[in-house]
């Protein structure tokens, strides 16, 4: 079962963009069994791109956890955690790279992580401007090369 498809099914008509889905299982709880509860973390954003509220979070868990309980997807019990996208927001598609544009950014691409500022975003490629070292270098990805990017740095204001 494709948690981020179901997710997507439920939330997008809803005005919500989702970033990413990732369970993890639950390790060394109480009661002498060595096992937790299962942990399904939703990360939203809106697709108009304000502010995700409280009342976004709230909406976004109590649609997403009736959609898990029709699916059933665990014979144990899990916790539902939908969060707003954060100070380590992933950027997934190339409208996130846009939208942050002069940012640092982390990348992971090819088995090495990046760090740099996005300096374009064309056709299906972004081009960031990497920090360290002494003169500015500049690489260019295309989108489905990048295993995970994430902010490095909040905007001053809302983007």
């Amino acid at each position: 079962m494709d948690l981020h498809e179901a997710a997507r099914d439920v939330l997008t008509p809803l005005g919500y963009e989702v970033l990413e889905i990732s369970v993890s299982s639950g390790r060394g709880g109480s009661g002498g069994k060595g096992q937790g509860t299962r942990r399904v973390l939703l990360r939203i954003d809106r697709l108009d791109e304000e502010v995700v509220s409280v009342q976004d979070v709230a909406r976004a868990a109590g649609v997403f956890g009736l959609e898990l309980d029709r699916l059933d997807p665990y014979p144990d019990a899990y916790r539902l955690e939908v969060e707003s996208p954060g100070a380590e927001r992933p950027l997934v598609t190339l409208r996130h790279f846009e939208r942050f544009a002069d940012l640092l950014i982390k990348v992971r691409t090819g088995g090495e992580t990046l760090t740099g500022r996005v300096r374009s975003v064309q056709d299906d490629r972004i081009t960031l401007e990497l920090v360290g070292g002494g003169d500015a270098t500049t690489t260019t990805i295309a989108l489905d090369a990048i295993e995970r990017a994430r902010l490095a740095e909040w905007p001053d204001s809302p983007r």
